[in-house]
């Protein structure tokens, strides 16, 4: 297996899991993983939000942990990287009006470079207008989202993941073990006993 170069993109009040699990799942692998936010610098920190589903009609919110960037926003190249994973949370809500991380997202899409999405990081794919004639799966919160960027909304499981090709994407963190293995099957990346 050759080793990948992984942008994580993540922001203040991310989803704690949907930041950590593949942050160390990747590493653990053999995977570079650089994450970054707009307007910090590695060795600073994003707060995290705990979500979940505790019979509401929506998802509860905790404090989570904060996570330290390793990596520097500013400056990045998006060129050096192999692969991009977004994050869901509230942090999308905010990322999505940062023009840069749209571009960025954008090169991704238009290099075919595989993207993986979890949760509310299809808001992020929504603004970037990368979804036009694609199907994923996201938040269901976000399906209608998905649907006005010109996307086919994928209502799936919570703990499934949707593959349309070079884009990885689920529902929520339950889905981590389908949606971390599906984007490792279109990284290349092999784990055999």
């Amino acid at each position: 297996m050759s080793a990948k170069k992984i942008l994580l993109l993540v922001g203040d009040y991310g989803e704690d899991y949907e930041i950590m699990v593949p942050f160390q799942a990747l590493l653990m692998v053999g995977h570079a993983v650089h994450a970054v936010c707009p307007d910090k610098k590695a060795g600073e920190q994003v707060r995290t939000a705990i979500h979940d589903f505790e019979g509401a009609q929506t998802y509860s919110e905790k404090p989570g942990h904060n996570f330290t960037l390793n990596a520097d926003f500013d400056g990045l190249q998006p060129d050096d990287y192999d692969a991009l994973v977004i994050p869901g949370g509230r942090a999308p809500e905010y990322l999505r009006l940062n023009e840069r991380v749209l571009e960025i997202v954008r090169h991704f899409a238009a290099a075919g470079k595989p993207i993986a999405s979890i949760c509310h990081g299809s808001q992020i794919l929504s603004a970037a207008g990368v979804l036009e004639g694609r199907s994923c799966s996201a938040y269901p919160a976000c399906g209608p989202e998905v649907t006005k960027a010109g996307g086919h909304y994928m209502d799936i499981a919570v703990d499934d993941a949707h593959v349309d090709g070079n884009l990885v994407t689920a529902p929520a963190w339950p889905a981590h073990p389908a949606w971390l293995a599906r984007f490792l099957e279109v990284l290349g990346t092999r784990i055999e006993p």
